[in-house]
């Protein structure tokens, strides 16, 4: 890598990483822990106790009503639903409009002049909208806004996080110590145009003589340094924009804790992950490539249009090309990536449903109040900072593969909707109150957002790395946006079904059950996955209309 290639690719390193330390941001401070408290709150400052339904619900999140004074409901439409739900309803509506907006950016995302600006665009539009948090109190007649805010800023997280996810293959292989096995590749070829052919795409067939065990063991280096070197900037982005989210919910601490935890308090955290969210972007828009990016990749789609490219048809072309990548004969052709989708269905779906069903548990089962909220989501990105950093070290020093770390995750993760299940047992509970075990006290959700953050940060940054490995090189964003989908879309399922769980019976510790199953499902479907074969057919991939 020349000196000149070397500056961009940091550059470029910079641009990307700067986004994930201004969009993760509002994922920590606004997504999982105070968009799910304000929206109840705004519904709750709107709602009435059962089974009367006269009597105004507590207005503070300091004073909470205990079991005896009845849930609180409110009325939207016709219908009367608990103020929890409200929360997972509107969570649900979210990802669902998420993954429409992300299957029809998906074709324009994979087009170099383009990403950067789907990135800003959404990733703006969302910011904005968090921001506007800030000018719409509870006690306003369109309190019901809130969920339309709601709604555009996780849209706009998510359609911009597919167009940033789409750089990663990118930066990946254009590292200095991936790049180095590659020239060391080329220096092996004993055929000199050959080597000045894959020199232009590093995903194409490298190997001339196949029986050279020389160059055959160079290959496997490639794509282990690849595979590792993909994880690191994935876990990398995931620590910085998990530090970034724990400076704000320590700032945040001061206003929520002097307001005793009002709607305003609530309302200004998300407001001020908005404003953050914009400044930060900034980086990211100076740093990242643009319209005017010279490179191969860009020079490459921009012969192959032929100038009859155009936004609206490539949205058309984006749902047709959704229904042919889901198609049997497709999907046999990448049999390997399917199974990881399925699996990442499942498991994207119980790893945030278990975030958001935990605040909504603390606050309205266990009665914590805001400021020992925050301390939660400032220990789960704490914890998640060392996980995310320390499991791409023992899987330096064990030799793991990513999906063999992934299993592991699972599986530890798995212990926290199991161990909410035990609070069902008589043993823990006595005559003169709650007893320590089955997370029956606050003091356990502490240990828990621990717990659960080493494993949740390690989580994110390998399931995206891992899925790298198995994309077509080329289309990035067209399957990411996939990625995104699959993950919307059961996402969309999970808050709907625990918003049910807790309409229906009142007690949203039922969702634990939900929960556990959901995990478990996936793990078989993640020991199916042939990584090998899986990066083979990746490679070897040409879609066919």
């Amino acid at each position: 890598m020349s000196l000149v290639s070397s500056k961009s690719y940091k550059k470029r390193l910079r641009g990307w990483l700067s986004y994930a330390f201004a969009s993760e941001v509002f994922v920590i401070v606004s997504l999982t822990l105070f968009l799910p408290i304000c929206l109840e709150q705004f519904a709750r400052d709107n709602g009435f106790l059962l089974p009367e339904r006269t009597e105004r619900c507590t207005a503070s999140l300091s004073g909470p009503p205990t079991e005896s004074t009845g849930r609180c409901v409110v009325k939207l439409g016709w219908a009367w639903i608990d103020t929890a739900s409200f929360s997972l309803y509107v969570y649900s509506t979210s990802v669902a409009l998420q993954a429409l907006t992300v299957i029809s950016m998906g074709g324009i995302a994979d087009h170099p002049p383009h990403r950067k600006i789907l990135l800003l665009t959404f990733g703006l539009l969302g910011a904005l909208s968090a921001t506007t948090f800030l000018l719409l109190p509870s006690s306003s007649s369109v309190w019901f806004l809130s969920a339309l805010l709601a709604c555009v800023a996780n849209v706009g997280f998510g359609a911009s996080v597919v167009a940033m996810n789409s750089y990663l293959p990118s930066l990946a292989k254009d590292a200095p110590e991936v790049v180095q096995i590659l020239n060391e590749l080329q220096e092996a070829s004993h055929d000199a145009d050959d080597v000045a052919h894959v020199s232009e795409d590093i995903d194409a067939p490298l190997i001339v003589h196949t029986s050279s065990a020389e160059r055959t063991a160079l290959h496997t280096r490639y794509d282990t340094e690849l595979s590792r070197t993909t994880a690191r900037i994935s876990s990398l982005g995931i620590a910085i924009g998990y530090g970034a989210g724990i400076c704000l919910l320590v700032v945040s601490l001061i206003p929520v804790t002097k307001l005793h935890g009002s709607t305003f308090s609530l309302r200004l955290a998300i407001g001020l992950s908005g404003i953050w969210w914009a400044v930060f972007t900034l980086p990211a828009a100076l740093w990242l490539p643009g319209a005017a990016a010279s490179s191969a990749e860009a020079v490459s789609w921009q012969a192959s249009v032929d100038g009859k490219w155009s936004v609206w048809r490539e949205i058309v072309a984006a749902w047709k090309r959704l229904g042919g990548m889901l198609h049997p004969r497709e999907i046999k052709r990448l049999r390997n990536t399917f199974k990881y989708l399925a699996a990442w269905f499942l498991l994207s779906d119980g790893f945030t449903t278990i975030t958001s069903t935990a605040v909504l548990f603390g606050k309205t089962t266990l009665h914590m109040q805001p400021s020992s909220l925050i301390v939660i989501g400032v220990l789960t990105p704490l914890s998640g900072i060392l996980g995310s950093l320390l499991w791409p070290m023992l899987q330096r020093r064990f030799g793991w593969s990513n999906l063999r770390v992934i299993i592991t995750l699972v599986i530890l993760a798995s212990v926290i909707p199991a161990y909410g299940c035990l609070g069902f047992l008589p043993i823990f509970h006595g005559k003169d109150g709650l007893r320590f075990g089955g997370l029956t006290t606050k003091e356990e959700m502490f240990v828990l957002a621990l717990y659960f953050g080493s494993i949740y940060g390690a989580f994110q940054s390998f399931a995206r790395a891992f899925y790298a490995e198995l994309l077509p090189p080329g289309e990035e964003a067209r399957w990411y946006g996939l990625f995104s989908i699959t993950d919307k879309s059961s996402s969309f399922i999970g808050p709907l079904v625990v918003g049910l769980i807790a309409d229906m019976t009142g007690n949203i510790r039922y969702a634990f059950f939900f929960l556990v199953v959901m995990i478990w499902l996936a793990v078989p479907v993640l020991m199916s996955v042939d990584v090998e074969r899986g990066r083979r057919e990746a490679r070897d991939y040409k879609y066919h209309q």
